[in-house]
């Protein structure tokens, strides 16, 4: 019995092994029409464009993209020069498809009081709620996620339109976890492969005595 009550717990967490998971659903976008390009508001032209997640498989837990916001000004100077750009305050929702749980859904929804843009300065800030999603029907807008979990950063700062490290030039990523409440802890499986071992060695002595 001891012995069927570890397989359950080991076929649960291999269930929950991989999620498949997008974020280009319809209505991600910024809510002004579920567009996913913004232009500033006054100031020279500048973009704030978001790009989101196709299907991606990824193990569980593990840090996910959630998409990538890209800020352009081309005709931007640097803040001193004072050439530069406003975006009003926005909104921008972000879809959750949880594919492997039969296309749950869930909507993180970034809000920011918008602020000045230059060359070599970004004032914009994305700030996310609910900052969870799932397991089960939590914050979702459809269907079961069963036992995984989507989560989120506080905010996202969007990077200058000449900033630039290990990513393109003006590229902040959206910073998220995927999770499952079906994975033990190490503990757990640690606890679980001690039983296993402890009722193999049971059986080994009830064979020798037989």
């Amino acid at each position: 019995m001891a012995a069927a009550f570890a397989a359950v717990l080991l076929a649960g967490s291999a269930s929950a092994a991989n999620i498949t998971f997008n974020t280009n659903a319809a209505g991600t976008g910024f809510s002004s029409g579920a567009s996913l390009t913004l232009n500033s508001s006054t100031g020279v032209n500048a973009t704030l464009k978001f790009s989101p997640d196709g299907d991606t498989s990824t193990g569980v837990p593990s840090n996910v993209n959630l998409g990538e916001f890209t800020l352009a000004c081309i005709t931007c100077t640097t803040q001193q020069g004072g050439v530069g750009s406003f975006f009003d305050p926005f909104t921008i929702d972000l879809v959750i498809t949880d594919v492997t749980d039969g296309g749950a859904q869930g909507r993180f929804v970034g809000t920011s009081t918008g602020g000045a843009v230059f060359s070599d300065v970004s004032q914009l800030t994305v700030n996310w709620a609910p900052l969870v999603i799932g397991p089960g029907t939590l914050n979702a807008t459809f269907g079961n996620f069963g036992q995984t979990v989507f989560s989120t950063t506080v905010f996202t700062g969007i990077v200058a339109p000449n900033s630039g490290t290990s990513l393109p030039d003006g590229v902040s990523t959206v910073q998220g976890l995927v999770s499952s409440t079906a994975v033990p802890e190490p503990t757990t499986i640690g606890l679980v492969g001690l039983s296993l071992l402890g009722l193999g060695m049971l059986r080994r002595k009830s064979v020798n005595r037989g």
